[in-house]
């Protein structure tokens, strides 16, 4: 029976035209197997062929007809199976290529009503580029967010960048766009989109997990096969409670810590240098893909791909992996609250606005030139939630530091009259943001005990560490901005002077335990005119070498966690920027050498005594000694573990030795375990010959007290012996 006399459903002109430029939105409908009463008629797009043949899983061949505007047709009486098309080109060989329109979505009914429901905790999982076998054939799977898009291609390297022959197919009413294209699995590719007021546009996949190195921005096919070697470290964090552990971070910039080196080659390097100074984590600056290096990583593009500057996501995955070996915790900065207005990545993603807030007064972040996402969306909130998750699992990150909380928390943050919506109660809180902090802080610690959240939050806003069961915003740890400000701001005036300004130095103890604390000396500190933490401090050289020795040792002291920016532990002497490396050589200079040595014996300490660490955000772990000596500029107070340890912290801030008598809780030897005067680390050698005798003495109040020597500039802990 010929063609002619079968019965064959005609071809609307309409719908051709629209698959033939590549804009219809559901173009399986046209293309592909469609099961009639006579048999499978199957349809595909070869403009500018000559001829086009069908071939069946049998090896059977099946001439098909042209029937408009380059979509030919086939009657096969038989099931076609696994068919391929074949199509004859003047002058050249013949094209033999499976046919993307033969399969069925590879998105599941239950992942589009999650992600309807805003509640896909696995999105990463389904939507952006896959590489797996789908029907039994091996492919990559492409499904993207576009809800106000007319139509939706996939154009690649793979296709000559020529999108009208791999049009997506519109699945349902949230906007999922899907389309699986057989025997691909690698290369670089991008999503053109139609829009609702008739433009294309092009845009890199917002769920992609790997992008081109920069300045290219297309998104790029990737798959894993890295395999974990971090059990041990991934089963311990599960059991463990961070804020009951020691923790002191390196806070780093990835292309200016060694310029040069990649991911795999920082892992020797990086833990060589991290594990010798005994920090017990570190924090990378963002990570995520970002078009702009100046950004240092806070303007993400690509929030589930890692920067291909310096590897592939696989290469990242070993770097975490050999730290977690080593027994270094991981801490990455994570960007959700802004993202930048590039028009090929998130900004009006399919033609209008979609992540961020239609509105400019909510939908943009004056400050920094940036969009806002729209928090109020369950499905943009879904995308950021899931990317929580994403770096958290797959990656083994075991905290993620929360950029910018506060720009996030309120409508008028950095806002005037008029530029600003109050909520619905009429106040200035973003009530659709808070809502998401606590759903990603909640959903992050459910599925992987032992992580921290970490919040960047610079205000007094109450709770930012409470639970959410207690209407807080669910964080576990807070950056303590407040101290970091108040004592940078003590530090850098002249000894003279700052007997008249202690209130600065001691204000932070006032609200010590009111959050779970993170004291930061971090990258905002060092950089934009505010000089490294060296040059803040006064004096010559080997006075500023001694405040800086100081204060960190005030700092491990302080109750709270410590996180410090790479070169402050050696006395880094110009102002940190990402277009160059530390300043390495001056390590071979005694006295830098010295500040080093004491960063190393501060965290060997740290560790060791559960006093400086255990109960950092319980006041009974806490007790001042002297918290007035304004006119001496000293501070002294003890630490204390739950099982009776005690460490005196005793600080002076002055120029000159202090020689005083300090009440104490008990008689007895106290060893002097650390002095940032001993001469091994560049220091005057005043102190107290390792130890101070306490004896039956009361004084300001306490049974105990003893003649202790303070030495300039100097911080010494004390430890009663046992």
């Amino acid at each position: 029976m010929s063609h002619d006399t079968l019965v064959i459903p005609a071809l609307d002109r309409h719908e051709a035209h629209l698959v033939a430029v590549g804009s219809h939105p559901h173009p399986h409908t046209v293309l592909g197997p469609h099961h009639i009463d006579s048999g499978v008629l199957v349809r595909v797009l070869r403009p500018l062929a000559e001829s086009v043949s069908l071939i069946l899983e049998t090896g059977a061949r099946l001439s098909m007809a042209h029937v408009a505007e380059g979509i030919w047709e086939a009657l096969a009486i038989i099931e076609p199976g696994a068919y391929r098309i074949e199509a004859g080109y003047e002058g050249s060989p013949p094209w033999i290529a499976d046919d993307p329109y033969r399969f069925w979505p590879t998105v599941g009914e239950v992942d589009l009503y999650l992600f309807g429901e805003g509640r896909h905790e696995n999105l990463w999982q389904v939507f952006g580029s896959h590489v797996r076998t789908h029907q039994d054939t091996l492919g990559t799977a492409f499904s993207v967010w576009a809800p106000h898009a007319q139509a939706v291609r996939v154009k690649g390297d793979f296709n000559g960048w020529y999108g009208i022959a791999h049009a997506m197919r519109r699945l349902d009413g949230n906007g999922i766009w899907e389309l699986f294209v057989p025997g691909l699995t690698q290369g670089t590719y991008k999503y053109e989109i139609l829009s609702a007021d008739g433009r294309w546009v092009e845009r890199a996949d917002p769920m992609a997990r790997q992008a081109e190195v920069p300045p290219s921005t297309a998104s790029v096919i990737t798959s894993s096969t890295h395999e974990w070697a971090d059990a041990d470290w991934m089963t311990a964090r599960g059991r463990t409670e961070p804020t009951t552990r020691p923790l002191s971070v390196y806070e780093l910039h990835v292309g200016s810590w060694r310029p040069g080196l990649s991911y795999r080659e920082l892992a020797d390097h990086l833990i060589a240098y991290v594990g010798d100074l005994g920090f017990t984590h570190v924090e990378f600056m963002p990570l995520a893909e970002h078009p702009f290096g100046g950004s240092w990583g806070y303007q993400v593009s690509g929030y589930y791909a890692p920067t291909s500057r310096f590897g592939t996501p696989d290469d990242l995955k070993y770097l975490i992996d050999r730290l977690h070996q080593a027994g270094i915790g991981v801490i990455m900065d994570w960007v959700p609250g802004h993202f930048p207005k590039d028009e090929w990545a998130l900004a009006k993603f399919d033609g209008q606005a979609l992540y961020e807030h239609s509105d400019p007064r909510l939908g943009e972040q004056p400050d920094w030139g940036t969009l806002v996402f729209n928090f109020g969306d369950s499905h943009v909130r879904n995308f950021l939630v899931a990317n929580a998750l994403y770096w958290l699992e797959e990656f083994h990150i075991d905290g993620l530091r929360v950029d910018a909380v506060a720009s996030m928390l309120y409508l008028d943050y950095s806002r005037n009259d008029g530029e600003w919506v109050p909520n619905k109660f009429g106040g200035r809180e973003n009530l659709e943001a808070i809502g998401f902090l606590q759903e990603a802080n909640a959903t992050a610690y459910k599925r992987n005990p032992g992580i921290m959240m970490i919040a960047e939050e610079s205000t007094s806003w109450p709770g930012v560490t409470r639970p959410t069961s207690e209407g807080g915003l669910g964080f576990g740890l807070k950056w303590n901005m407040g101290w970091m400000h108040d004592s940078l701001e003590y530090v850098s005036r002249d000894p003279m002077y700052r007997s008249y300004h202690h209130n600065e130095i001691t204000f932070s103890f006032v609200y010590a335990f009111s959050e779970n604390f993170l004291l930061p000396i971090s990258h905002d500190e060092v950089v934009h005119g505010k000089g490294s933490l060296l040059t803040k401090m006064p004096g010559d050289e080997w006075q500023k070498l001694a405040n800086v020795r100081a204060y960190l040792a005030f700092m491990w002291g302080h109750p709270g966690k410590q996180l410090l920016f790479m070169g402050s532990e050696f006395g880094q002497p110009s102002e940190w920027s990402e277009q160059r490396g530390l300043d390495w050589w001056v390590l071979d200079q005694p006295t830098h050498q010295g500040l080093h040595s004491l960063v190393r014996r501060l965290n060997l300490v740290y560790r060791e005594e559960e006093a400086l660490w255990e109960r950092d955000f319980d006041n009974d772990g806490f007790e001042w000694i002297d918290g007035g000596a304004a006119q001496d500029s000293v501070v002294a107070f003890l630490r204390k573990s739950s099982d009776g340890d005690k460490i005196a912290v005793f600080a002076n801030f002055s120029g000159q030795p202090v020689r005083m008598r300090l009440g104490l809780p008990e008689a007895g030897v106290w060893h002097e375990i650390l002095n940032t005067d001993a001469g091994e680390y560049g220091g005057s050698g005043v102190g107290n010959f390792g130890s101070v005798t306490a004896t039956d003495d009361p004084w300001a109040g306490r049974p105990s007290s003893a003649e202790v020597q303070l030495p300039p500039l100097g911080v010494i802990w004390l430890k009663l012996a046992r």
